[in-house]
Order: structure tokens, then C-alpha cells, then sequence
């Protein structure tokens, strides 16, 4: 018969002793130090050991033969317990020192997590008080989780409420000292939003076996408020966690674990313990534990039906898939832990425990801090014991789990009466499942449109017929003045631009560029936009960002003199990560059909090319201006750089200047003769669209007036000319063609209006057909003029002293698929927290078609095609 040790003393080590001697094939179970529940338990004895004594254990083993050791909790693994047992020739069920810095290290399982791909909240971490304040002011997420990096007993981790309150919990950790060594790093985190659930896995360092998901009660109080503390209580399985949710966690988070541990040199034996938060993009893990979980040991060892000591052994013996655990799927498990009062502060100890129910064969109770004194059962820790029953029925455990609890009696008792009322709540509706259920809620989506109902009425103009809400708008022509109208429609989005503004909290502005990018395109046929159609997606609706972006469109629709006619909110969980939306717009204008615009054909040798200013950035070349941003190391939230009294964010985030307005009585006049809008392509991709063949413009840079904003991204990521001239509209949101006959009185009506615009540019004869159709003279000069209005320190790196950063090597990739691993890299490279010593400046395929080349042009990345590489 087996001889068994386990190492503890709480309430998981009571229920793996409880599990364990049920096997046929054990005749001995010992426990150190184990606690009065142990003491009682038939096969089992406790014992007095040192157990960061190795040596003195290693002898004590050997001397008893012990078959197995189970260690139980965390210290002791990442003290290397497991390690000198197994040099000792002493089985072992849990990881060794290195595999446990999982949980030893919360900084190392970040790094860990990142760097094999593993779904985790946007993190850093810090050993300076300033920095780690300094990052929760101004990183572009909510970092409100602050963690001790190291073992804090579960207590950790502080979930602040406010930056205030997680920059008070910075200090009580690196400046107060508050966890000891645990607290010489801290993490600091995104704060994630979802439901929380525990799921553990059997590991024999190369297969996994899932056990059921259970979810933790981790607050004090009902209703999850209160402090943390290391769990009220738990209930399994846990709804929450479908069958094929299970296995996208089995795949992608545990094996993913175990495999990268393997390849990093540090087989993984024993427990994987994932925390994880169900968000709206799947799930994200929390943090991971090396060791089984407690309370959740209490209530999934009870639906094992089959030999526990033999899954451990054959893990240990890396032979897991032949004694693989058999789980009892009809029945559920709740169990409720009562504390001592004053717990999880200061609390007394040697408390006289009078009373405890009489336990059935569904129900235990498992002993966490209790002792015999006398022969007196009391109090030995602030989570005394677990009741636990099992039924078929949620709510039947429930209820009589709660019950048991009323029925331990001890001075100051204290429990949480609502362990698994919300999976009761969600399974009350009498179904398993409900639309809100899986993400989309209709009565927020209902809600939204009455509020937005307002906001589009304030934009009501001649022609519009009923107001949102129905199938599909109206729009009576005639009303409108049109006679003989030809329709015109536009449809554009604002890119990663929405990036900086979800990053910033700022939405409104992106909703009036979303209208500007549209309406702005309709005007290069010199049509009147009428009305205005969006489209709003997100994995999960915040009504109030919403709103926000609304009431920025319904601004643009009042700046260009168009309606609100109507638009689509679609709600979909898995598309797009927590706090993430996308847009898109459609404009659709008229001009009447007798209105001769544009004049492409009249256009000759010597008209006059009219620079009309924009706003700044506008709504292009994002993507790269958000890696430039990186480079700098400023945050959206530092003071710009570029003269003004905003933050950097804020200069950013300017609207797309409108233009319709000002431009559309010119634009019919007869004295224009095209238009062109700078948009995505800047100065060269767009002036060509409005030339005839045969034709170019000259134009010169100094002529114009070039915002600083574009001489500092040109600066800082040190941009080739022609890169700025096809990415960027350089200062000028519009280009207009006029006969140098009636250019003046262009500029007049431009000037009556507000509009800034110059005399940029001539058009010419093009210079062969291979010749460039646009020519611009002296950009390099009027960047460097624009450059002297930025701010100096900006310019020398940001916050961060130049000398302070890693020299960047500038490297191509090589492709030829779908580039997931060219994704990985460019993440990588250019997080600003890796600090990566490589830029990638070039991706190369031999197929044209190649999805990666798409990765590339998304993230700002020039890309070459060649069949001869």
C-alpha cells in the first residue's frame, strides 16, 4: 500500500487528503502540518515536519518510504521543494522553482504570456514609485490593477477604483513596504471587464486534462463589495464556461502554458491554476497559480468519480493520458467559507469553535485554520472551514450549504450568503441561454436610439422626410430645391485614429471627422451633401461612448448643412476588444444635372493650383503617427509639442476641417475648375486623380504654411520626404484648379469665408509619361522651418532621455502567407514597453496577394512585391 505526503495546512490540503484516501491503492496519508479536519480523517496523520528543511525531509521520506509528495501551497514550490524531491528520487506532484514562477513572478508570467501569445490584460511593471504613477496617469488603457509581483499569502493584488486610489496602492507597496519582498516590483494592469473564472488543469509537462471550471467568490461581503480577500466561497462547474469555451482555454491558455514552460526549459508538473476574466474579446487570464486552487479544491474534488492518487502519479510520471480523471457531470458543488471576524485585517486566534452540523454523504466540511488545543477544537486562521454539498441542483447546494454554515457555531462567524446567486439569477429565466447572455443587449440598443433621436433632429434640414427609428430614411429631392438633381455618394471611416481616441477617452471629435471624410469626397463633383448615414460597431455597447461619438457626427451634419437620416449600431461580442469601436459613414449629396463640375478637360498649361488649409492631420496616416508616438515615448496625455496649450492626444484628436459650406458657392461659380481632396495618398496620391493625362503640377513647399505637428512626426521617425508627401496632407486639406483669370477672386471669396489658402503651385506640361505628376520644391526646408516651433525636449526623445533608449536596428521581414508571425514581431517591436533593439522598416513577399503585405501597410510599414528576391 502507497504511502502519502502532503504538504499544508489549509482547507485544499483538507479535501486532497479527503480525495486521496479514497483510494484502494493508499494505506497511509500524511499531512504537514495539516489541521484538526485532517487529524480526524481515517488513513490520515499529522505531523510536525520542517519543511524548508530539505534535507531533514529527504530523510524523513526515506525513512518512511513515502510513494508520493503533494505539496499544496505556493511557497514551498517556488522554494524548490519539488526540486530537491525529485534530485532525491522522491515523486513530487507539484512544478519546480523555475515552472512556479508563474505564480512566484507576476512580472515574469506577464513576460511569459507575452511572449508565446497567451491573451492577457496591457500591463507594466515598475520597482520606482514615480514611474509606476507617472504610467497610471497617463498609459492609454484604465491601469487601475496594481499587483505585488511576488506571493502576497492572495492578497496582492488591489482593484482601485480610481488613478487615485491605484496610486495610493503604488505607494503602500514600493514606498510602505506593505507585502515585504513580495511588493519589490509591482505590475501594473489593465483593468479588465467581464465575470471571473478559475479553471485548472492536470499537467504532466506535455498533456493537460481541463478540470470542470469553477468560479471563486474573491470580496468579503455580498454583492462582491468589500476588501479582497483569499475566497469566501465557490461553486462548480461554472455556466459561465461552455464546453467549446473550455476547450478554446484548454488550447489556447493551457496547453499554450505548458508547452512554452517546456520549451523555456522548465517542464510543467503538477496543477496549472488559470484566474481569467470572460471579457467581451474571450478569455484573458488574470494570472495563473502553481498549485491547486482553494476554495476551488473544496468544491471540484467532489465531483471526481474516480482514483485521485492515481491521475497524480501517473502526471508525475509524465504518463497523464493513462489515468486521466473522470468527472461526474450531473451534479453541482457549492461551498461556503466562514471567517473569523476582523478577517482579511487583523483578527484573534484560539477562538473556541462550540458547534458544527452533522454532515451526509453529499456534504463536508473542510477544515482550514482550526487547531486542537486540549482536545478543544478552535480557531487557528481567519478562513476557519468550508461547508460543502453537492446536488443535482444548483440551487438545492445552495441552500444547504448555506444552511450548514448558519450551523457553525464560534464567536464573530462570519460568511457570505450569496455564494452562486448569480449563476441562480442567470438560469431563473428558465433557459440556458438568452441574446444578452452571448453579448448583445437589444434593450440597450433601444435605449440608445431614443437617445440619439435628439441629437438627430437637431440636424433636420429642407428634404428630410420622418425622423430615426424605422426601416430606412427618407429624403424628398424637391423640398430640397432640386429639380433636375444627379445624387452623389461618399463613404469613408476614420481609420486608426479611432486608436487615439479610445486610447485618450476622447470621442466626439471622431464623430465629426467621420462626417468630414465623407462629405468632403462628395464635393469633388460640387454636390450639396443632404443627409448622412453612420455606422457604429463594437463588441459591447457603452451607451455613453456612444452617445458621445453620435453627438460628435450630429456636430459635423450641422457643419456641413446635411441630415442625420439614419445608421446602424451593431453590437458584436468576439469582433472587437473591451473599449474598441469602429466607424464608417455615408454621405450622399446632389448637384443639378445641368451644373458643368468638374472642368477636368478646360484644365491647361499655367492654371493656378490653390492650396485651401486643413485642420491638421485630418484623418490619414494614423498608423503611422501612432508608431512615432511610441518612438517618443510621450504619452497622450504630456503637453504637445507642437507650440500649442494642449496635450499631445488633444492636438491629435482636431476634427477633419469641414469644407462644404465655405467651398460649395465656389465650387459652382464657373471660376473653379477641380477639386481635389487630400486624403488618404496625401499630396501625390490625390492631385493626379483630378489632372488630365498629360499634365502635372509644380508645386512649392515654402508657398504654404506647414503645421509643426508634421515636421515633428517627419523629425521623430525620421520619414523620407516623399513618405510625408504620400501619407500626410502636409497643411492642405483641398487643392483647387483655377485659370489664373479667376484665381483672385477665388481667393477673395476663400478669404470671405475664413478659409486660409495660397498660391501653391502651377500646373505644367508632364515631362514624358514616365514623368511625376506632382513635383514639390523645398518640403525638406519649410520642415525644418515648422520644426522650430516644436518643443525642444520633444524633440531629443520625449520624457526619456535619448541616451536612455536602446539604438534601433532598421531590418526587413521576408513573407509569403498570411504573416500571423510577422504580426507577432510587429507587435513586439513596437510596443514602447519592450523597447525592442529592432524597427521594422520594409516587408518583402514573393506573392502579391499576400495577406501579411496588408499586416505591414496597417502598421505604417512600407512593402516591396518581386518575384526574383
Amino acid at each position: 500500500m502507497s504511502k502519502v505526503l502532503i504538504v499544508g495546512c489549509g482547507g485544499r490540503e483538507h479535501a486532497l487528503a479527503w480525495a486521496i484516501k479514497n483510494s484502494t491503492r493508499v494505506g497511509s496519508i500524511f499531512v504537514a502540518p495539516g489541521n484538526a479536519g485532517t487529524d480526524k480523517l481515517k488513513k490520515c496523520t499529522n505531523i510536525s515536519l520542517n519543511i524548508s528543511d530539505h534535507e531533514e525531509l529527504i530523510r524523513w521520506c526515506k525513512e518512511e518510504e513515502i510513494d508520493l509528495v503533494v505539496v499544496g501551497p505556493e511557497v514551498p514550490l517556488a522554494e524548490g521543494l519539488s526540486d530537491v524531491l525529485m534530485q532525491a528520487g522522491i515523486p513530487c506532484f507539484g512544478p519546480s522553482a523555475k515552472a512556479a514562477m508563474l505564480e512566484s513572478s507576476k512580472s515574469f508570467a506577464k513576460s511569459f504570456m507575452e511572449r508565446h501569445g497567451i491573451p492577457t490584460a496591457r500591463w507594466r511593471s515598475f520597482t520606482d514609485c514615480d514611474e509606476a504613477v507617472a504610467h497610471i496617469c497617463s498609459a492609454p488603457y484604465e491601469a487601475l490593477v496594481v499587483k505585488a509581483s511576488g506571493l502576497a499569502a492572495g492578497k496582492g493584488v488591489i482593484v482601485a477604483r480610481t488613478k487615485d486610489e491605484a496610486c495610493g496602492a503604488v505607494r503602500e507597496i514600493l514606498q510602505k513596504r506593505v507585502f515585504g519582498k513580495a511588493g519589490e516590483t509591482v505590475v501594473i494592469e489593465e483593468l479588465l471587464e467581464g465575470e471571473e473564472v478559475s479553471c485548472l488543469a492536470f499537467s504532466d509537462s506535455r498533456s493537460i486534462c481541463m478540470m470542470p471550471p469553477a468560479q471563486d467568490h474573491k470580496r468579503l461581503l455580498d454583492a462582491n463589495l468589500g476588501p479582497n480577500t483569499g475566497g469566501m466561497g465557490a461553486y462548480c462547474p461554472c455556466s459561465l464556461v461552455s464546453d467549446a469555451e473550455l476547450k478554446r482555454i484548454a488550447r489556447d491558455v493551457m496547453q499554450k502554458t505548458v508547452d512554452g514552460m517546456r520549451s523555456e526549459g522548465a517542464p510543467y508538473v503538477g496543477v496549472l491554476y488559470a484566474g481569467l476574466m470572460l471579457t467581451a474579446d474571450g478569455a484573458k487570464v488574470l494570472e495563473f497559480n502553481c498549485r491547486f486552487g482553494d476554495p476551488e479544491t473544496q468544491v471540484i474534488l467532489p465531483l471526481l468519480k474516480n482514483d485521485l492518487y492515481m491521475t497524480l502519479r501517473a502526471c508525475v510520471a509524465q504518463k497523464l493520458p493513462s489515468a486521466l480523471p473522470v468527472w461526474d457531470h450531473t451534479l453541482s458543488a457549492v461551498g461556503v467559507v466562514v471567517v473569523v471576524n476582523g478577517y482579511p485585517g487583523s483578527y484573534k486566534k484560539g477562538i473556541p469553535i462550540t458547534d458544527l452540523p452533522a454532515t451526509a454523504s453529499n456534504t463536508c466540511i473542510f477544515h482550514a485554520g482550526t487547531s486542537l488545543v486540549d482536545g478543544c477544537l478552535v480557531t487557528s486562521g481567519g478562513r476557519v472551514l468550508a461547508v460543502v454539498t453537492t446536488s443535482t441542483s444548483l440551487s438545492s447546494a445552495s441552500k444547504t450549504a448555506n444552511w450548514m454554515a448558519g450551523e457553525v457555531k464560534f464567536q464573530g462567524a462570519f460568511f457570505r450568503r450569496d455564494i452562486s446567486a448569480k449563476a441562480l439569477q442567470r438560469s431563473a429565466t428558465g433557459s440556458k441561454m438568452s441574446y444578452k447572455s452571448c453579448g448583445v443587449d437589444i434593450g440597450a440598443g433601444d435605449a440608445l436610439v431614443e437617445g440619439i433621436k435628439p441629437l438627430s433632429l437637431a440636424t433636420a434640414r429642407a428634404g428630410c422626410v420622418g425622423s430615426i427609428g424605422g426601416f430606412a430614411g427618407l429624403f424628398d429631392l424637391a423640398a430640397a430645391g432640386y429639380s433636375d438633381a444627379l445624387l452623389v455618394s461618399g463613404t469613408d471611416g476614420v481609420g486608426t485614429k479611432l486608436k487615439v481616441a479610445q486610447d485618450c477617452g476622447i470621442h466626439t471629435s471622431v464623430g465629426i471627422d467621420l462626417v468630414a471624410m465623407c462629405v468632403n469626397d462628395v464635393l469633388a463633383s460640387a454636390a450639396e451633401p443632404l443627409f448622412f448615414l453612420d455606422y457604429f460597431a463594437c463588441g459591447a455597447l457603452d451607451g455613453s461612448v456612444t452617445l458621445e461619438v453620435i453627438s460628435g457626427v450630429t456636430r459635423g451634419c450641422q457643419l456641413a448643412g446635411c441630415a442625420l437620416l439614419g445608421g446602424e449600431t451593431a453590437e458584436m461580442p468576439g469582433m472587437y476588444r473591451a473599449g474598441e469601436y469602429d466607424l464608417a459613414g455615408f454621405a450622399v449629396g446632389a448637384v443639378e444635372r445641368r451644373q458643368n463640375f468638374p472642368q477636368i478637360a478646360d484644365i491647361s498649361e499655367g492654371d493656378v493650383v490653390i492650396g485651401v488649409a486643413s485642420s491638421g492631420l485630418h484623418s490619414n496616416g494614423f498608423s503611422m503617427v501612432r508608431t512615432i508616438v511610441e518612438m517618443s515615448h510621450l504619452s497622450y496625455s504630456d503637453a504637445s509639442p507642437f507650440g500649442t496649450s494642449c496635450t499631445l492626444g488633444d492636438d491629435l484628436l482636431t476634427p477633419t476641417k469641414i469644407y462644404s459650406k465655405s467651398l460649395l458657392p465656389v465650387l459652382r461659380s464657373g471660376r473653379v475648375r477641380a477639386y481635389a481632396h487630400i486624403t488618404g495618398g496625401g499630396l501625390l496620391g490625390n492631385i493626379p486623380r483630378i489632372l488630365p493625362q498629360g499634365f502635372a503640377v509644380l508645386l512649392n513647399a515654402s508657398l504654404w504654411q506647414i503645421p509643426p505637428v508634421f515636421a515633428w512626426l517627419q523629425h521623430i521617425g525620421e520619414v523620407g520626404e516623399e513618405e510625408m508627401l504620400k501619407t500626410f496632407n502636409l497643411g492642405v486639406g483641398v487643392v483647387l484648379i483655377s485659370s489664373a483669370l479667376h484665381a483672385d477672386s477665388v481667393f477673395a471669396h476663400l478669404a470671405q469665408q475664413g478659409e486660409a489658402a495660397w498660391r501653391i503651385g502651377t500646373v505644367v506640361l508632364q515631362q514624358g509619361d514616365a514623368g511625376s505628376v506632382v513635383q514639390v520644391a523645398n518640403l525638406g526646408e519649410s520642415l525644418r522651418k515648422s520644426l522650430q516651433l516644436c518643443d525642444v525636449a520633444s524633440l531629443n526623445g520625449g520624457p526619456r532621455a535619448k541616451s536612455q533608449q536602446r539604438p534601433r536596428t532598421k531590418v526587413g521581414v521576408l513573407i509569403s502567407g498570411t504573416g500571423t508571425n510577422l504580426q507577432a514581431l510587429i507587435d513586439h517591436t513596437q510596443a514602447p514597453s519592450n523597447n525592442s533593439a529592432a524597427a521594422i522598416r520594409l516587408v518583402i513577399s514573393n506573392v502579391e496577394s499576400a495577406p501579411g503585405l496588408d499586416r505591414a501597410k496597417k502598421a505604417g510599414i512600407s512593402t516591396l512585391v518581386g518575384t526574383c528576391l
